[in-house]
């Protein structure tokens, strides 16, 4: 299941799903903990009227989840013709404290007035095992509190036309001693009023609404999330004090403001584009942990038929996500981005595979022995892309204050590490995972990432006045490039996939054609773009692994099988790759290619924005978490660069 909407302000995220409701709740961090029960059923939201009873994704409401174009804002609707109701939604994360807010409106579309029961469910599993909370209702401030620990949780509400409270509350257990929960409690239209327990535990708040014949009422509904009861009480007072039409305008205004900063640029994109584009940049930032963190994916669905969440920091993820921000001119969530990756390198030089949000070590398949020897558990493209955005965040800001901060302890260590994990034998690269996180060997999209990020090293040793370190980066840089010829194949005629050298000093080639490679040598290192290699491989991409269905879009290389669930079907095509062919086809001078691919990816978005990381070749269905901030980047990358394309053909002309 796809998450239409990841709401968050660097401390406090919430996704929901398909139908509006509460999957993902995640505090204190951006992706760490997540407080709902992820593999069980999310909170809920039903409806009483007329004696019936429905609960909003029991499969007779129409529903529709979009995200704003100027705010991280969303917007769902529900409608249940049967009962006659309809449900608008506005819901957003406070971005001055941790609080998510929903302004329900409720709309009786009969003809006749009726009394229409709102009710509202929370299920929150603080504590890992789903034991040990307690949720309770708080009579005098009349809320719903959850706890465990230094996590509190506050559940309020108010009628927007009678400043009315809910009415009628139940607190109860869920999924322990054969009990579903506390939300079955609500199907008959009364609560049993029972207001403590402990284990694992939900609630239900109730609000009535007397509506008349088309008439709207509206219940502003909001959870707040704290280390303390009291602070908990504190956030739920300034709402009350300040009001929820102040909040909602101050969050507009917070949006709009930092939408602003990349304002000069964006005025630039193909208006087409400019909704897309302003969407990926807010869903960038709301998987930014003010910390510096950035999430890959909040969409925890994953974790119901797989092992893992993507809620970790992958180094590598974390550099594309900030690129796009980098050129719009912002430098707040880069430099912290490179803090967090400073504060995460190891003392040998190289970041590990990937990390949780508070930095600790993310989890791994990677093995420490291969072929029976002692290897790094890494993928040094990841050591590689930090310093390469780092010398992108020099160039757009000329913040060499702050680059200069990081020598020490980032860019000399990283560089000298890639600088010495090199095969004497090739001057390649020594083997490592790649970056599809699959396949141990000296790949060549990790090769040009070094090889980039080494020259990047040495220009930034030159400005800040190291010279042996400038000149020692840049031999490595030229030593590598100088074994890349075994790169290429000349009977493909394509950039192989990888080598790795065996233990008897033998190469094992693999001649796969992957985007990746031909991606890395474009971006990354300084061979002409019209050199044989690079032509010839374009070419074979085109012919092995783009367009594989009449759907279209490009696959990561050939007779991939993740998340690929039939044999006889071609591997997914996934956005990233589509987009990276699109920003070669630019490099490359040939921007009439690109504009199809552009166009695919934004076709294939989910109806609110959100893109997937991969779609099914047939349906065109999302496959994968949804959303991917990798995939969001390079549709903000692919604009950005059909822009500098336009300006730079729009100069050639005026001075030909």
């Amino acid at each position: 299941m796809a998450r239409p909407a990841m709401l968050s302000n660097g401390q406090l995220m919430v996704g929901l799903n398909e139908h509006g409701l509460i999957n993902d709740f995640y505090y204190p961090f951006v992706g760490l903990e997540n407080l709902t029960t992820s593999r069980s059923v999310h909170h809920k939201i039903g409806v009483w009227v007329d004696g019936a009873f429905s609960w909003v994704d029991d499969g007779s409401w129409n529903a529709e989840v979009k995200l704003e174009n100027d705010a991280l804002i969303s917007n769902c609707s529900l409608i249940n013709h049967e009962l006659g109701i309809n449900i608008e939604t506005v819901d957003f994360v406070d971005p001055l404290r941790n609080g998510f807010i929903r302004r329900i409106k409720v709309t009786n579309i009969c003809n006749n007035q009726r009394l229409v029961k709102l009710f509202m469910h929370q299920v929150f599993e603080i504590s890992r095992g789903g034991r040990g909370d307690t949720a309770m209702f708080v009579p005098d401030e009349n809320y719903i509190l959850d706890y465990k620990g230094r996590c509190s949780l506050l559940c309020y509400g108010l009628n927007k036309e009678t400043n009315a409270e809910f009415d009628q509350f139940c607190v109860g257990n869920y999924g322990i001693e054969g009990k579903e929960g506390t939300f079955k409690d609500a199907e008959d239209g009364e609560l049993e009023g029972n207001a403590v327990e402990h284990g694992g535990v939900d609630s239900v708040v109730r609000f009535s609404l007397d509506l008349e014949a088309n008439a709207t009422g509206q219940v502003d509904y909001w959870l707040v999330a704290a280390a303390s009861q009291y602070q908990c009480e504190t956030i739920n007072a300034d709402y009350k004090k300040l009001g929820i039409d102040k909040i909602e305008s101050s969050t507009r205004d917070w949006w709009h403001n930092w939408l602003s900063i990349g304002a000069n640029k964006l005025h630039s994109v193909n208006p087409s584009y400019l909704n897309a584009v302003k969407k990926s940049m807010m869903t960038i930032k709301a998987h930014t942990d003010k910390r510096g963190g950035i999430l890959a994916s909040g969409d925890s669905s994953i974790f119901n038929y797989g092992r893992d969440y993507y809620c970790y920091c992958w180094p590598r993820d974390g550099a594309y996500a900030v690129w796009p921000l980098i050129r719009l001119g912002y430098t707040e969530e880069p430099k912290k981005f490179f803090e967090f990756c400073r504060d995460t390198l190891s003392h040998e030089g190289f970041l590990m595979h990937k990390y949780q949000p508070d930095r600790a070590i993310g989890s791994t398949w990677h093995p420490l022995i291969h072929n029976n020897r002692k290897e790094l558990a890494i993928q040094e493209d990841e050591t590689a892309s930090v310093i390469n955005m780092l010398g992108e965040y020099l160039k757009y800001s000329n913040d060499e204050e702050f680059v200069s901060s990081l020598y020490n302890t980032l860019i000399q260590p990283a560089a000298n590490f890639m600088s010495k994990f090199i095969d004497e034998q090739t001057n390649l690269p020594h083997a490592s995972y790649d970056l599809w996180e699959e396949k141990f060997a000296s790949h060549t999209y990790t090769a040009a990432l070094v090889c980039g990020a080494l020259n990047t090293a040495s220009d930034i040793a030159r400005k800040l006045n190291y010279p042996d370190d400038e000149v020692r980066w840049k031999n490595a840089a030229e030593r590598i490039k100088s074994g890349f010829e075994l790169y290429y194949d000349h009977e493909r005629q394509a950039y192989r996939k990888s080598l790795i050298l065996m233990p008897d000093d033998n190469l094992n080639f693999d001649s796969t054609i992957d985007i990746s490679s031909l991606y890395g040598v474009v971006m990354y290192t300084d061979e002409k773009l019209t050199t044989d290699n690079i032509v010839n491989t374009l070419s074979a991409i085109e012919q092995n692994i783009s367009n594989l269905t009449s759907l279209g879009g490009v696959v990561r290389y050939e007779n991939d099988w993740y998340m690929r669930n039939d044999e006889n079907l071609p591997p997914n095509p996934w956005f990233v790759c589509t987009l990276w062919l699109a920003q070669i086809y630019i490099a490359m001078d040939m921007a009439d290619k690109a504009l199809p691919l552009m166009d695919w990816s934004l076709s294939h978005t989910l109806s609110g924005g959100i893109m997937s990381e991969q779609v099914h070749p047939l349906s065109g269905q999302p496959v994968g978490v949804a959303p991917l901030v990798w995939s969001h980047a390079e549709l903000i990358n692919t604009a950005l660069d059909l822009v500098a394309y336009q300006h730079k053909s729009a100069t050639k002309e005026l001075f030909s």
